[in-house]
């Protein structure tokens, strides 16, 4: 399945502003749709900062439908299965098989990304003159016919579209609607990229481990990640922390690996070595926002973390961010503006806020003793936002 232009829809002029894996991903469906589109970044340099990236069979199936499938899959890593340890002893609690199995379920594979792999995958499908960086958006003006951004260096560009894919601290939302600080929601944690090599030096692991499996250690006070990115070369490690402190208005702070490692004291020995082969950690603090009435005024709309930041127990956020990409450009490609925006919000808003909540309450699943089964997710990877319909697995 290909995204493809209605030969009925006239050409559009869209502004994205916001050039993270949201914005790039409608950027790149809406240009593939043959509309006009202009992607405003506030940085200087492109580049996605971060680590690794877990891609789910929803949002693999858009980048394939893209026509990217082979080159993402050269870029990524197709975990062999999911394997959750107990957080003290190491003892295996659930042995689930991955490859293969995911896509013969939801029609596309559960892959591991860098994240600057995948961001630099989809900036390459853009024509030259399509993104300007250093361009600070400061208002947005939602017009019944038009819509138009205004920048920090006195530009100003008007369009049909203006998409604000400008991320949890979005100032197009803030433009369209009374501006509400963002939540902490009492989870820390640090990302650290290793050398696969790392999981062969850790002796003391009960659970003989590859590397190449989505391995995690689920405990009282946090839950830590270990999977593979760039066909196995590295492993990735996502070790989040429950914690009613967050000092200051910075997100990111430095941190230390023996403040790492202190985090987890009495968690399996195995694990700790496995971190304790860091050189260097920082320490994030985790945001969301409530699940928003409206995400469009105008021709002015949301998407991604601007419209619905939520906390990455799911591991959903870009996903849903992408799916939002493809969304808009299919119906911007069959309707009308207006009717477009339309039933995009009513398609995109009751998906992206179940995803946000259901994301807070398995958060608190984590932390109960014992922990509950996983909440499903099966709705969620078996969706597929190209065509706005779900996956049905023939026997």
């Amino acid at each position: 399945m290909k995204l493809t232009s209605s030969s009925a829809a006239r050409r559009k002029k869209v502004v994205v502003v916001g050039a993270g894996i949201g914005g790039l991903t409608a950027a790149v469906a809406l240009h593939r749709s043959g509309h006009e589109v202009l992607v405003f970044e506030r940085a200087r340099q492109l580049g996605e900062v971060g680590a690794g990236l877990q891609l789910g069979p929803n949002a693999v199936r858009i980048v394939e439908a893209l026509g990217l499938g082979q080159e993402l899959h050269r870029l990524t890593a197709e975990p062999t299965e999911r394997v959750s340890l107990k957080w003290d002893t190491g003892e295996l609690r659930v042995r689930e098989p991955y490859k293969g199995v995911m896509r013969q379920r939801f029609g596309a594979p559960y892959l591991m990304a860098h994240r600057a792999d995948l961001h630099h995958l989809l900036m390459r499908q853009l024509p030259d003159g399509c993104i300007h960086t250093g361009a600070e958006c400061v208002e947005v003006v939602a017009s019944p016919g038009s819509a138009s951004a205004r920048f920090a260096d006195g530009s100003a560009v008007e369009a049909d579209v203006v998409v604000g894919a400008d991320g949890i601290h979005s100032m197009v939302r803030n433009s369209l609607f009374d501006p509400v600080r963002p939540r902490f929601t009492q989870q820390i944690c640090w990302r650290v990229v290793l050398p696969m090599d790392a999981i062969r030096r850790a002796p003391a692991l009960p659970v003989p481990l590859t590397g190449m499996e989505y391995t995690g250690w689920l405990g009282p006070t946090g839950h830590v990640l270990f999977y593979p990115l760039r066909g196995g070369e590295l492993l990735n490690i996502f070790a989040g922390r429950v914690s009613s402190d967050w000092v200051g208005e910075s997100w990111t702070v430095d941190s230390s690996v023996p403040e790492m490692l202190q985090a987890y004291a009495g968690w399996n020995d195995g694990m700790l070595e496995v971190l304790s082969q860091a050189t260097n950690a920082y320490c994030w603090g985790i945001h969301d926002r409530d699940p928003l009435a409206s995400w469009t005024k105008g021709r002015v709309t949301l998407l991604g973390d601007a419209a619905h930041p939520m906390m990455p127990t799911l591991a959903q956020g870009a996903a849903i961010s992408m799916e939002d990409g493809a969304c808009l450009a299919r119906h911007l490609a069959a309707h009308d503006v207006d009717t477009a925006l339309s039933l995009y919000e009513s398609e995109r808003r009751p998906r992206a806020s179940r995803v946000q909540l259901q994301a807070r309450q398995q958060f608190l699943n984590n932390q109960m003793t014992p922990p509950p089964p996983p909440l499903p997710t099966d709705w969620i990877y078996g969706h597929d936002a190209v065509s706005g319909t779900d996956f049905k697995a023939t026997a």
